[in-house]
């Protein structure tokens, strides 16, 4: 019988633990824990793993920091060992939301912890963001909330339990952070969450110089977005393509424009919107290209023939699966398009949209300029 125990908060030892533990044949803890005993082994989480489920049928206790059932290794041994026991004990998240008398219902969570970046889904879903980190932690967060920076507040959880322990209020951006070991945050969201689409009078914008509506959606439509992948907004513009993916499926975006007054609008635009996990690069976007991490989706909307020209090195860099989406409203610059493209080897499809819109009860109608789609999926 394996039996998985949770420690609690606190140091990492075994005083928190109410099972008589002399019952186990082998008890197995991460190589962290402070014990020492006979029949006691520290192994990595790999060599944990291995261990337990080689000896499933002997008695053995697997010890695990804070809850077995928070983010451990305790998931992974119950797929596989089906009745397997269960100890449970206080978690870090329990720990810091009776420190501070915040309710769970209000909480979402998420791990950053060993891992590159965070899930958009959960960060800011809840009015609290619970977060467990390691020391690279703080810097990824600073890109994804630069946004609304001036509209959270961050809690900062340090060796709780122990006689050393820290629970306070912080800056997360104007704060010396020096945190090494694991810690975790509390991130309170002081704006409203949006979901749904947005309407062109949301955006500041110069005048023509925005994807409209019915056009965006049916831009964002062909691109097939979902949660945390990474859009590369060619032409910003007004920045609310990228805004509207953000808001409607929690993307991830780069922002690319060379107009320096459009730069300034897109920045105030992501503010307005509290857009998290944006950057936007002014210039002129061929030259970054090779700079960025490589893209899923790439919408270009704008970049004149130096952007075309770079089509193919997009399509070698675009992550499998992915999807390029080029908005052309020139016949020169469909031609150019083209051109590249087959002389390059890759498929393609063009669409062609003409949209008329009515105004003051079908009394005047206002036809929207023809633009051409190219649809490239790797």
């Amino acid at each position: 019988m394996v039996t998985i125990i949770g420690s609690g908060i606190g140091e990492k030892d075994f005083s928190k633990i109410d099972t008589d533990l002399n019952s186990f044949d082998t008890i197995v803890c991460d190589k962290s824990f402070k014990e020492k005993r006979k029949n006691l082994l520290k192994l990595s989480l790999k060599e944990a793993k291995e261990f337990i489920l080689k000896n499933r049928d002997k008695n053995i206790a697997y010890i695990v920091s804070g809850s077995p059932l928070f983010y451990s290794a305790a998931s992974f041994i119950c797929q596989k060992i089906q009745n397997c026991k269960i100890v449970n004990n206080t978690s870090s998240l329990e720990y810091l939301l009776l420190k501070l008398k915040i309710p769970f219902q209000k909480v979402s969570v998420l791990s950053l912890h060993g891992r590159e970046k965070s899930d958009l889904n959960e960060l800011l879903r809840g009015e609290y963001t619970f977060i467990l980190c390691d020391k690279e932690s703080v810097f990824k967060l600073r890109k994804d909330l630069y946004w609304v920076r001036d509209k959270i507040e961050t809690y900062l959880g340090y060796k709780m339990g122990c006689l050393d322990e820290e629970i306070k209020k912080i800056d997360l951006f104007r704060d010396d952070f020096n945190t090494k070991e694991p810690h975790v945050l509390l991130i309170k969201r002081n704006f409203e969450r949006k979901d749904s689409s947005l309407d062109d009078k949301d955006f500041e914008k110069e005048r023509g110089m925005i994807t409209k509506k019915y056009k965006r959606e049916l831009s964002l439509a062909h691109l097939k977005l979902s949660s945390n992948l990474l859009l590369w907004d060619v032409g910003a513009g007004s920045g609310s393509c990228s805004i509207e993916a953000f808001v409607r499926f929690k993307t991830r975006s780069i922002l690319f424009e060379k107009n320096p007054k459009r730069v300034e609008m897109i920045k105030r635009n992501l503010e307005k919107h509290n857009v998290l996990a944006a950057e936007v690069i002014e210039g002129r976007a061929e030259d970054f290209f090779e700079k960025k991490a490589s893209p899923d989706r790439v919408l270009i909307g704008g970049g004149g023939e130096g952007v075309i020209r770079k089509i193919p090195f997009l399509f070698d860099i675009l992550n499998d699966k992915g999807i390029i989406l080029i908005n052309l409203v020139s016949l020169k610059h469909l031609s150019l398009a083209i051109l590249i493209l087959q002389e390059a080897g890759i498929d393609y499809e063009v669409i062609s949209l003409s949209l008329t819109t009515y105004k003051n009860s079908l009394k005047i109608s206002e036809p929207e300029r023809e633009i051409f789609w190219i649809k490239i999926e790797k």
